[in-house]
């Protein structure tokens, strides 16, 4: 038997512990398919159920924590596959209440009326880049944290650094020489200090990971290029890559500001 023409509008609610699942029919209604758990396996089974109707199926889900696994597998099967912002899915004055089947319901429908506008969907290889450039931009977080923990514990202390810039390596030298008068005082000291001291090394680490990682990553030549404008530097430059992917799919420099 052949495949039916007719498409079925696959919309899944996404959550790590379930998937709710909703189908809207080429002018047919639209209904709550079932809940499922929130691994792959499980969701390939359902998958696998839906195949067998004969239609040629198009899912759609909105982005969140559980990342692009989902769009991998359901392309890998050979499906259609939509991933779309939650801020530019329309939204009505009912939907200001929300559950996990009304929302599926809801993609199914709007993906069925033409109404979604699926976002960019990176390759793991750029994936994985974008991941390491975040890890490092989280530890540049966290040493910014320990600097300043330790920076009001001196002030508490009316312990002023007289120089220019913080962090150099004069600085660095001046806090190597401090004490605290008191024995309490001192282990708190000591505790920020080793606290900045790893969260440094974590930032130079991953400096060089990334650096080492870019070597062979395609998109090379483009971080290259864009050192060369001022002010751009070889980290700037992989991170703006890692988060907007292929520069190619934007015809012009202000699409940039609603890249998704």
């Amino acid at each position: 038997m052949g495949r039916k023409s007719s498409k079925l509008f696959v919309g899944m609610d996404v959550h790590k512990e379930s998937i709710d699942i909703a189908v809207a029919e080429e002018g047919g209604e639209v209904r709550h398919h079932g809940r499922i758990g929130g691994d792959m396996n499980t969701l390939s089974r359902a998958v696998r159920k839906l195949e067998s109707s004969g239609r040629e199926l198009v899912f759609v889900y909105e982005v969140g924590p559980c990342g692009f696994v989902i769009y991998r597998g359901l392309k890998a099967r050979g499906h259609a596959c939509w991933v779309v912002a939650p801020s530019n899915t329309p939204r009505r004055v009912r939907d200001r209440i929300k559950t996990d089947r009304r929302d599926s319901l809801k993609l199914a429908g709007l993906a069925r009326a033409g109404e979604l506008t699926s976002i960019y969907v990176p390759d793991q290889l750029d994936e994985a880049m974008r991941d390491l450039v975040r890890t490092r931009e989280d530890a540049v977080a966290m040493q910014r944290q320990a600097r300043h923990r330790l920076a009001a514990l001196l002030l508490r202390n009316d312990i002023r650094y007289v120089g220019k810039t913080a962090w150099t390596t004069a600085h660095q030298r001046w806090i190597a020489r401090l004490t605290l008068s008191q024995p309490a005082q001192r282990i708190a000291f000591e505790e920020y200090v080793q606290t900045v001291s790893e969260a440094t090394e974590r930032v130079q680490r991953l400096t060089q990971s990334i650096e080492q990682e870019l070597a062979a990553w395609r998109w090379r030549p483009v971080v290259s290029a864009l050192q060369a404008c001022r002010g751009i530097q070889l980290i700037h430059a992989v991170r703006i890559v890692a988060e907007l992917g292929d520069l190619s799919r934007f015809a012009h420099p202000h699409n940039l500001h609603s890249a998704r």
